[in-house]
């Protein structure tokens, strides 16, 4: 039995006083109504209705139970009410999670536009170059810098970026720059803790594509620290285009191998489940695709 639906069956009995008219009102037939108030009554262990030939009226702890009824109902419909215009208007707290430096150069400069559009959406920004685990850690959405999204999560693709070669001016007067891939073993190279490829670098060029072990003189998680490190003249870094743009533009960095290429990465919103999408997750990406994508395709998901 459902209690709610019971619960509404008593009230209108009670409101329209007989089975009869409740039914009527409540699109049920009689008999439908008689086995739900018989059923509430034993589940409660108490008479709630006095029936005659000519009404039907409730007892004491009925008229109280009515009382309590029509109050409950009234809180339940009002809760249902608010939950449905919620699920149509972006509105709560959104929890993003992303990547340090993307964080503060691509989508820090967006987030007041779309607060200014969803002024009922709280943004919680956690910014952190490891792989959180999204469920776990309660976040709604990440955007994820990667060549394939994990399988397990719905992934939006929204742009791309380029993977770049490049080192101080420094350190290729002291050093020679690299006339070709093999090259690069014998440099002293910036490495990316979480790089997919480990301690080698794929490239794409005149000869097709080639994979470079590199010697790794410095480890960092963080693409801004290897850039400082690069400018300062420590070795060759492949950091994307959003990290090393402004250096590369002023000169304090040069890219080298220029006839080569690693492949660039996507830049991806991913979330945990397409079911019941909430719409602060939903308008924010389709913000975010606005914003970013040209190439932005739609979801991909396992």
């Amino acid at each position: 039995m459902d209690t709610i639906d019971a619960m509404r069956v008593f009230v209108a009995v009670v409101e329209r006083n007989g089975f009869s008219a409740a039914a009527e009102a409540l699109d049920l037939s009689t008999a439908a109504v008689t086995r739900q108030i018989a059923a509430l009554e034993k589940r409660l262990s108490a008479r709630l209705l006095n029936r005659t030939t000519r009404r039907v009226s409730p007892t004491s702890i009925g008229a109280a139970y009515y009382q309590r009824c029509v109050q409950l109902l009234a809180e339940f419909d009002a809760l249902e009410a608010s939950v449905g215009a919620q699920a149509l208007q972006p509105s709560g707290r959104l929890r993003i999670n992303a990547p340090v430096s993307y964080g503060i150069a691509r989508l820090a400069p967006l987030l007041p536009g779309y607060a200014e559009r969803h002024p009922d959406v709280e943004l919680d920004l956690s910014l952190s170059d490891r792989q959180v685990d999204m469920v776990e850690e309660g976040f709604d959405l990440a955007i994820r810098i990667t060549r394939q999204p994990a399988p397990s999560l719905i992934a939006r693709r929204l742009a791309e970026a380029a993977i770049v070669l490049c080192a101080a001016p420094g350190y290729l007067a002291r050093h020679g720059a690299p006339a070709q891939p093999d090259d690069l073993a014998h440099h002293a190279c910036l490495a990316y803790s979480y790089w997919a490829g480990g301690d080698s670098w794929q490239l794409q060029g005149p000869q097709g594509e080639v994979s470079v072990p590199v010697r790794a003189r410095m480890r960092a998680n963080n693409g801004e620290v290897l850039r400082e490190a690069a400018i300062a003249g420590m070795g060759i870094i492949a950091q994307p285009d959003f990290i090393v743009g402004p250096a590369l533009a002023d000169g304090r960095l040069v890219t080298v191998l220029p006839d080569w290429r690693l492949p660039p990465v996507g830049i991806h919103a991913v979330y945990a489940s397409r079911s019941h999408l909430a719409p602060k997750v939903r308008s924010f990406i389709d913000y975010l695709v606005g914003q970013l994508g040209a190439d932005a395709t739609a979801p991909s998901s396992p």
